[in-house]
């Protein structure tokens, strides 16, 4: 594929919050539409809106992007850098008769100031009033010169500067295509003649642009080809298919991705739980179930294939897998995505994650990393079976990495009230620390033996053994985590418990 025909997609987040699930989508699958095609994949940073803006969230979008694998070739290009290029674009479009100066002061004329804002109203009062103000046409459209004149001569008496606003068609329709939705349709009486650059607040100096202008503007500079969004910007595109036509540009392709809805099937937010792709990284997910939980909200390889590698869905993803309905973020269903990853995984490909938690909980050992390695890799292969999530390597799996570690009090209530356990467990410690093989079926012998001889059950040594060694009523097999421990701890730990046994059967 030659340069010039290679896709160009970007993916432009605001950081007027941090990296949320829909967003984190949303990159997703331009990133990997622009590698399963060759093509280039853009970081744009539109931070454009200085009252909503939060500098310090820049680091945390680009962390979490890096955390869920996502590259990206030219960027972050950030657009508070080129408000001269904006600025330019909306003097074309005046000079061109696409757009005209308005004088009113913004919270007075039609269609308000801000024309993008994510957070609004909800009810039919406030949609009755928005369809309202649609339908009309500010005043300062139609200035004949004399008008016009006045109108200066008042601004400037005021030091007052006008906003610029696009002159919509008054018939007519605005049409474009959608590689998800299909062809799209709006009458122009529907648009109101949006803003294309504010008038400057009370503290501002110039006039800034709006979503619209500067998302256009950015998208022909830098040579878009397809624009894959979020469908919540369906409603955007019209009045965007109008820019590109002021500017003598043929828009790109657009493919509007279903939206994430909680499991009410409302929009995600907080009362859903986490929205942040950071908390779920805190939380212990593998970024790449994260990225191949998400990547299938809203879009199927064609069957009924889950557990997709990256290679696998680098190699499959297509707009045309991309679906129109709203997908459900399902916590369990992440878990069971988050399992499948850590137990799957190559158990080389899932050490860096463990020995990260390990260091995070401070029982990190380099001897892990080198001479004890092998027997590192082994016990994670062990543990993982009847792990969820990273913290469980260092928590219900502690006793496996740290002598430092404490008794589940329901383990304890339930496997350690029999009142023959105190010299049951004493005897065990003494056979296991006169045994001269420390081999699984060895282990498997002395208890058993031992057992047999006072005339209990296997079990309930077997059980008592798993609390005082590792703390936990779960865990993986006893004798293969014995062999994991070793014989000296072993034997330690259960001399360590008999005290606590003792206290417990006498309670």
């Amino acid at each position: 594929m030659s340069t010039a025909s290679k896709p160009r997609v970007r993916f432009a987040p605001s950081p007027t919050g941090y990296l949320h699930v829909g967003g984190a989508r949303t990159a997703i699958f331009n990133w990997l539409f622009a590698r399963h095609e060759g093509g280039i994949f853009i970081l744009r940073i539109e931070d454009t809106d200085v009252e909503r803006n939060r500098p310090e969230l820049v680091d945390g979008i680009l962390d979490s992007l890096r955390w869920l694998g996502i590259d990206w070739d030219e960027g972050p290009i950030f657009q508070s850098q080129r408000l001269e290029m904006y600025r330019a674009a909306a003097e074309k479009l005046l000079a061109n008769g696409f757009a005209y100066l308005c004088y009113c002061a913004p919270e007075k004329y039609a269609g308000g100031d801000h024309a993008e804002v994510e957070e609004v109203e909800e009810g039919e009062e406030v949609e009755e009033k928005k369809s309202l103000l649609k339908k009309q046409r500010c005043g300062c459209r139609n200035l004949d010169a004399a008008g016009r004149a006045a109108a200066e001569k008042q601004a400037a008496s005021q030091g007052f500067q006008p906003a610029v606003r696009f002159r919509v068609p008054e018939a007519g329709t605005t049409a474009f295509d959608d590689a998800v939705f299909g062809r799209r349709e709006v009458q122009n009486a529907e648009i109101e003649d949006f803003v294309l650059l504010r008038s400057p607040k009370p503290g501002q100096t110039a006039r800034l642009p709006t979503y619209h202008l500067a998302c256009v503007v950015d998208d022909m500079e830098m040579r878009i080809t397809h624009v894959i969004r979020g469908a919540d910007h369906l409603s955007n595109t019209p009045k965007q298919a109008l820019i590109y036509g002021g500017l003598g540009a043929a828009p790109p392709i657009f493919a509007h991705v279903p939206l994430i809805l909680g499991p009410d099937k409302t929009r995600m937010s907080k009362r859903h739980g986490a929205t942040s792709v950071g908390s779920y990284s805190e939380e212990g997910f593998l970024p790449e179930a994260f990225r191949n939980f998400l990547t299938l909200l809203g879009w199927s390889p064609g069957d009924d294939a889950q557990f997709l590698r990256t290679a696998e869905l680098l190699e499959r993803f297509s707009l045309a897998g991309v679906s129109r309905t709203n997908a459900i973020f399902d916590r369990p269903k992440l878990e069971w995505f988050n399992t499948q990853y850590l137990q799957k995984l190559p158990v080389e490909e899932l050490a860096p994650y463990v020995a990260a938690e390990l260091k995070r909980a401070k029982i990190w050992r380099e001897e892990w990393a080198g001479a004890a390695r092998a027997w590192f890799l082994r016990t994670i292969d062990l543990i993982r079976l009847r792990t969820r999530l990273l913290p469980d390597f260092s928590a219900a799996a502690r006793g496996f990495f740290s002598d430092d570690f404490s008794y589940d009090p329901a383990a304890m209530e339930k496997f350690w009230k029999d009142a023959k356990l105190p010299a049951l467990m004493a005897k065990l410690a003494e056979s296991y620390a006169a045994l001269a093989e420390w081999n699984h079926d060895a282990c498997d012998k002395v208890l058993r033996d031992l057992a047999a001889s006072e005339g209990v059950k296997a079990g309930l040594l077997i059980n008592a053994t798993r609390v005082a060694i590792l703390g936990q009523a779960v865990a993986p097999p006893l004798f293969d985590s014995m062999l994991a421990i070793g014989k000296e701890r072993v034997v330690a730990r259960l001399r360590q418990a008999l005290p606590a046994i003792s206290a417990k059967t006498t309670s």
